[in-house]
């Protein structure tokens, strides 16, 4: 099992040097992938009653207008000149409120100044304040994110593209540049036609919330995952499997406990979240993921 972690989103704050120095940590301790959050814009709380709440997995915490998010694309921008061997990865992007050309102009770009390192990690989002702000359908997301997928990889494998699909047309139109290789995929998902999808369509699937608590409950949707892939032609095995792994109170030794039981259940990525541990700092983040990785012996 491959390990990562999670950019602190939410409490790294924003000194450029901070990033930096999580960032390079990260990778001189051993990790391969750093995993960003996703969110445009916040929702103020003090809406009508019944206009907007977290997602079920986020409810005693939902992320609103005084969430610090980065813009991903930028980030990795950063990220791209401050780290040579990390795979960027979102986790997720919120695809269907973005304009699928434009993510693929954006993926691309980023993809080629970090010597092909992205991995494009999608969702279908939870907060309809966002869809509504950029000007998207926040009923179809799903349908639409399908079409998206879709052509996303014509766009990074084709000078030109003619595409008529439900939501998107394009008329003999192309990037350049080209990533120039074939930038990976990955759906979180958790509702069943998402499931297929990913089976059918993804090159890895991102544990949601819902099933982070116990390695034991990915078995029934990774078993609707595969299903779908071998009906599609396709081998399970290549599929991956990624989870975040949220260190909360835990001690050191229950941390490595709790991710080897992961990479038992199969999962072929994790990545440590120090979000949410109640660290008064940034350099608390840099200690938890050094201390971590020395308990795992990780660089060893």
């Amino acid at each position: 099992m491959r390990l990562g972690v999670v950019f602190p989103q939410l409490e790294i704050g924003t000194d450029p040097a901070v990033i930096r120095d999580f960032a390079q940590t990260a990778e001189g301790l051993g990790y391969e992938r750093i995993v960003v959050y996703d969110h445009v814009l916040g929702a103020d709380p003090d809406r009508p009653p019944g206009s907007w709440r977290g997602p079920r997995s986020l409810d005693a915490m939902p992320y609103t207008h005084e969430s610090t998010f980065h813009e991903p694309f930028v980030l990795f921008g950063f990220l791209a000149c401050c780290t040579e061997r990390l795979e960027l990865m979102t986790g997720v992007l919120i695809l269907p409120q973005r304009q699928t050309a434009l993510v693929a102009k954006q993926v691309a770009e980023a993809d080629i100044l970090s010597g092909g390192r992205v991995v494009l990690g999608v969702g279908v989002g939870w907060n309809p304040v966002e869809f509504e702000a950029l000007g998207e359908d926040f009923s179809n997301r799903g349908r639409r994110q399908e079409e998206q997928i879709e052509l996303l990889r014509r766009l990074w494998s084709e000078p030109v593209v003619t595409y008529e699909g439900r939501y998107h047309r394009v008329t003999k139109a192309g990037l350049n540049p080209l990533p120039g290789r074939r930038i990976p995929i990955w759906i979180g998902c958790e509702v069943d036609r998402a499931l297929e999808r990913t089976g059918r369509l993804a090159d890895g699937w991102l544990v949601p919330g819902t099933w982070r608590a116990d390695p034991s409950l990915i078995a029934e949707p990774l078993a609707k995952i595969h299903a779908a892939a071998d009906a599609a032609g396709r081998d399970p095995s290549d599929l991956g499997i990624a989870m975040n792994f949220a260190i909360g109170s835990r001690s050191v030794a229950e941390q490595v406990e709790a991710v080897r039981g992961w990479a038992d259940a199969g999962a072929s990525h994790l990545a440590i979240n120090t979000m949410g541990a109640g660290f008064a700092s940034p350099a608390k983040h840099i200690e938890a993921i050094g201390a971590f990785a020395e308990a795992y012996g990780l660089s060893s």
